[in-house]
C-alpha cells in the first residue's frame, strides 16, 4: 500500500515538472496563435490542427487517458480540443492543447440588455461553443474566452455632460456579463475573441443589441460662491471670498448648487448639516444657500428616480448617488489699529478696522471736544482724515465701535461697559461674537506725497 502512495506522489509531482514546449521543439503548421491558459500550452488554429517536431521524430500522446496517438513520427493532425503529451526515447518534451478557432464561432440570436441602477447586464442568447479539454490531471478544463462589448456611456465635459466611446472586456460566465452602469441611451455591440482572430485573420464575430434607456442617475454639482472684490485687491476684510470656487472664508457665504443631472434624474434631495446637525433641506435642481454662522458645514447632494430611489441605504440594486460638498466659516473676528497716516502715500491712508465675519457694525468717531466727526455701519470703510472736506489736525481722537460677529447669537443684546469688560476678563461665552470697542486712534500725516 505505501509503496503504491509513493509511485503516486511521484507520478503527481512528475507532471508538476513536464517541461513547457519549446518554440525550437514543436511547431504549428499553418496560421495559429499560442495562448496560456491556467498554465496550460494551448494553440489555436485558424483551421485543421496540425503540429510538427523540430527535433525528429517522436512519440504523441492523448492527455485524456495516456493512450498513444501516434509512435514515431515527426507531424501529428489532432483533434481540435484535444490535450497531447509529446515525448522522445521516453522523455517527456512538452504538453499542449489544441484548437480549431473556425469550429467555435458564436452564434448569437439576441443581446439582451437589462439597465439597472449600479450596473448593466448583457446576456447573450444564443450557441457559444465551451473550449473544452482535459487537462494532464484527467481533470476537465475551460480555455477562458473573452468578450469586448463597445457602448456609449456619459462622462462630464467641461461644462455638460457628454457622450464618451466605452469597451469593456470581460470574461464569459454562463453567457452573462457585467458591466458598470450607464446613463444615456445607448446599444451595445458584442464581439467575441478580437485578439485571437486578428492574429488568425478570422473575421470578427459581433452582435449588436437594441437601444435602452437608462436607469441609473448621476450628478456633478458645481458649486459658485458669490464673490467680494477681486483676487489681489486690497481689502480690511479677512478671508473674504474673491474666488467663485472658494468654499470657505469670512460670512456672509452665499453660495449656489447646480446639480447637473444625468437624463434619468427624476429627484433631487439636498441636506445641509452643520457640524453633525441637520439644519436645512432642500428638493430643488439648483440651490442657493447662505452661510453666515462659523462652524464646518456639509452640503450633500442626493439625485434620484423612482426605479433608483435610493438615498439613506443601499439594499439590493438600489445605488444611492450622491456627492457632499464640504464648506468652513470661521469665527468673526475685528481689530483696530491705534494710528493712521492719511498723506497720500498708498499706504495706511484711512482710518480702517480689520474684520471678518460680521453681520452688524457701527463705528463713531470724536475729536477732543467730543465732537463727532466721522460715523459709518460699513465696516469695508474707513475714515480718510477729512472733516467738512478740509484735513484734520492731526492728534488723538477717540472711537467707539459696536458690531455683532455672525457666531454671536441671534438674540445677543449690547451691554453695560463694566458688564461687557467683567465678561472678557471672565471669557464669558454668552458674549461671543459681541464687540463694545473704545479707544484711541492717532492721526499722524508726516510728509505728503
Amino acid at each position: 500500500m505505501n509503496k503504491l502512495k509513493y509511485i503516486f506522489v511521484f507520478a503527481i509531482c512528475a507532471l508538476f515538472f513536464v517541461p513547457k514546449i519549446k518554440a525550437q521543439q514543436i511547431e504549428c503548421v499553418g496560421t495559429a496563435t499560442a495562448v496560456t491558459n491556467n498554465n496550460d500550452s494551448i494553440f489555436i488554429f485558424a483551421g485543421e490542427p496540425h503540429l510538427k517536431s523540430k527535433v525528429g521524430k517522436v512519440d504523441w500522446y492523448r492527455t485524456s487517458d495516456g493512450a498513444l496517438l501516434q509512435s514515431d513520427i515527426d507531424e501529428i493532425y489532432p483533434e481540435t480540443g484535444e490535450g497531447v503529451i509529446v515525448k522522445k526515447t521516453g522523455v517527456v518534451l512538452g504538453v499542449y492543447y489544441v484548437f480549431d478557432m473556425t469550429k467555435y464561432t458564436p452564434k448569437i440570436d439576441t443581446v439582451l440588455v437589462t439597465p439597472r441602477c449600479r450596473e448593466t447586464i448583457v446576456q447573450l442568447v444564443g450557441n457559444i461553443p465551451p473550449m473544452t479539454y482535459t487537462d494532464t490531471f484527467g481533470l476537465p478544463s475551460t480555455l477562458i474566452r473573452h468578450c469586448a462589448v463597445a457602448y456609449n456611456n456619459l462622462s462630464w465635459g467641461k461644462d455638460s455632460w457628454q457622450d464618451s466611446a466605452a469597451v469593456e472586456t470581460n470574461v464569459l460566465s454562463l453567457n452573462k456579463m457585467h458591466l458598470p452602469a450607464v446613463y444615456g441611451t445607448t446599444s451595445f455591440a458584442v464581439r467575441f475573441d478580437d485578439e485571437w482572430c486578428a492574429e488568425l485573420a478570422l473575421p470578427l464575430d459581433s452582435a449588436v443589441s437594441e437601444e435602452i434607456e437608462p436607469v441609473a442617475v448621476k450628478s456633478h454639482v458645481v458649486s459658485t460662491t458669490t464673490v467680494r472684490g477681486k483676487k489681489g485687491e486690497k481689502s480690511n476684510e479677512v478671508e473674504r471670498p474673491t474666488e467663485s470656487t472658494t468654499l470657505s472664508g469670512s460670512a456672509p457665504l452665499d453660495i449656489y448648487f447646480e446639480t447637473n443631472p444625468t437624463p434619468a434624474v427624476e429627484f433631487y434631495d439636498w441636506c445641509i448639516y452643520r457640524s453633525s446637525e441637520l439644519i436645512a433641506t432642500r428638493f430643488e435642481e439648483i440651490v442657493r444657500y447662505i452661510f453666515s454662522s462659523p462652524g464646518h458645514y456639509c452640503v450633500v447632494n442626493y439625485v434620484l428616480n423612482q426605479k433608483c430611489p435610493c438615498k439613506d441605504t443601499d439594499d439590493g440594486d438600489c445605488e444611492k448617488d450622491s456627492t457632499v460638498i464640504e464648506i468652513t466659516v470661521p469665527e468673526s473676528q475685528l481689530l483696530v489699529p491705534n494710528v493712521f497716516t492719511p498723506n497720500g502715500d498708498g499706504s495706511n491712508d484711512e482710518f480702517r478696522v480689520l474684520y471678518r465675519s460680521l453681520r452688524e457694525y457701527h463705528i463713531w468717531v470724536y475729536n477732543r471736544w467730543g465732537k463727532l466727526v466721522y460715523e459709518s455701519t460699513d465696516p469695508s470703510k474707513g475714515w480718510d482724515g477729512m472733516i467738512g472736506g478740509r484735513p484734520a489736525a492731526e492728534g488723538a481722537y477717540y472711537y467707539v465701535i459696536r458690531a455683532m460677529g455672525t457666531d454671536a447669537a441671534q438674540d445677543a443684546e449690547y451691554h453695560s461697559r463694566q458688564a461687557y469688560d467683567k465678561a472678557m476678563k471672565n471669557s464669558d461665552e454668552s458674549y461671543l461674537g459681541i464687540y463694545q470697542m473704545s479707544g484711541d486712534i492717532n492721526l499722524l500725516r508726516g510728509k505728503d506725497k
